[in-house]
């Protein structure tokens, strides 16, 4: 069996995400050439939204690059990119408020996003750690299978598996944070509520996909580990 398939799940996930991303960027572009009717920019909406959830310890700042936008809970910032810190349109709206979704998380001790945070560093020694104990434990770097290694390294990448499924309820809050707290405070008509609706609904389409591509290189995986056992 080898890594054929592993291969073919990779390929098709890829292009999958790449559709989905793409579909993103345009959804992101068309919306951004839509002004908001209240005339915010994105800074503007984030600043409001935190201080609306009583949050004043979080600074809105600007970020480099396309589509980089985050919060960091380590400094207590919100990171939003050019177009989005400067831009006054749905799309901008959109995001900061999604961003500031996280803060809420954040300042609210939302249990979903304090567990992701807490395997953070897990995940950074997984993901640099589990692709080679796989390939070891495969005979692929030694010459000869070890299923008992390439299931050390199947628990290690089942604790990246584990973190993207974690981030789907997390993004999805804090979308439907953001959303809500848009509608609820009149900072979207009806329909640039819907636009900036469709627009969150694609970024949280990338985490999906990233997921459901994690769980099924896992499966596969566990599937090549009960092959090289049972050849014991």
């Amino acid at each position: 069996m080898g890594l054929m398939g592993y291969y073919i799940i990779a390929g098709v996930m890829f292009l999958v995400g790449m559709i989905v991303s793409n579909r993103l960027k345009s959804k992101f572009t068309e919306y951004s050439q839509i002004g908001l009717r209240n005339g915010l920019s994105g800074r503007e909406i984030a600043e409001k939204m935190l201080h609306d959830n009583g949050i004043y310890d979080v600074r809105v700042l600007s970020t480099p690059g396309e589509l980089t936008d985050h919060y960091n809970p380590e400094n207590k910032t919100v990171n939003l990119s050019p177009d989005v810190y400067a831009g006054r349109s749905v799309s901008a709206a959109a995001v900061a408020a999604h961003e500031c979704g996280h803060a809420v998380q954040h300042a609210t001790a939302y249990s979903m996003l304090k567990f992701r945070s807490a395997i953070v560093p897990l995940v950074n020694i997984s993901s640099q750690l589990s692709q080679w104990i796989i390939l070891a434990g495969l005979g692929l770097m030694f010459g000869s299978a070890n299923p008992t290694i390439l299931l050390i390294g199947i628990l290690l990448f089942s604790i990246t598996t584990v973190f993207t499924l974690i981030t789907l309820p997390v993004e999805y809050d804090a979308s439907n944070r953001a959303l809500a707290w848009l509608e609820s405070n009149g900072m979207t008509t009806p329909a640039e509520h819907d636009k900036a609706a469709d627009a969150l609904k694609w970024a949280a389409r990338t985490y999906l996909v990233a997921a459901i591509s994690s769980v099924a290189t896992l499966l596969y995986y566990i599937l090549l580990f009960l092959n090289a056992r049972d050849r014991e």
